[in-house]
């Protein structure tokens, strides 16, 4: 999948989640920290491509995309296995619990925000041509469906004109059918 649609599979994943789960307490600074979050957990399993776009947001990030490429092992290796999952997580928690000022932002749901884009991605991925090796170092691929012939090309037009598209209509479709619900989260941020 590209990163456009990365980004609005995460974007509807969090607010189904959100919606579904809705948080006991939430702030504005949280609610952008975790959008923001969001989006980025949805790029973090493609840090292992040098053209990255959080790359490109760094000094010299060219030059470290290229460094990690190599550390990550190649594209869809490393980072979009169960034990890249489990080790980013870990990266990510850390960084997010330190970073994040708690007078301010609630760091735990920031984290949540970051793992359902880093989730999302994973789960979109199992839907084109190439699958996960979710067992790496296992040299095993899984896809859905399990038929490679039967799932779609990166760029193609069925993302393009189907996924896409059909990704921003479930987003304005699950937002009008729960809109008392977000209604009521939104409020309780003023």
């Amino acid at each position: 999948m590209t990163a456009r649609t990365h980004d609005a599979i995460a974007f509807a994943s969090l607010i189904t989640v959100a919606s579904l789960n809705p948080p006991e307490s939430l702030n504005l600074f949280t609610v952008g920290a975790a959008v923001v979050g969001n989006v980025i957990g949805a790029t973090i399993p493609d840090l292992d491509q040098a053209g990255n776009k959080l790359y490109k947001l760094l000094p010299g990030g060219n030059y470290l995309g290229k460094l990690l490429r190599r550390l990550f092992l190649g594209h869809r290796a490393f980072s979009h296995s169960i034990l890249g999952f489990y080790v980013m997580s870990l990266i990510i928690q850390l960084i997010t619990m330190r970073l994040l000022n708690p007078n301010y932002v609630n760091a735990k749901l920031v984290f949540d925000a970051m793992m359902i884009g880093y989730i999302s991605h994973l789960v979109a991925d199992m839907f084109t041509k190439d699958g996960l090796p979710l067992l790496f170092p296992l040299p095993f691929r899984f896809g859905i469906p399990p038929i490679s012939a039967f799932r779609i090309t990166t760029g193609s037009w069925i993302e393009n004109l189907v996924v896409l598209p059909g990704t921003a209509a479930y987003i304005f479709w699950f937002i009008g059918r729960n809109q008392q619900q977000i209604l009521e989260i939104l409020r309780s941020l003023v």
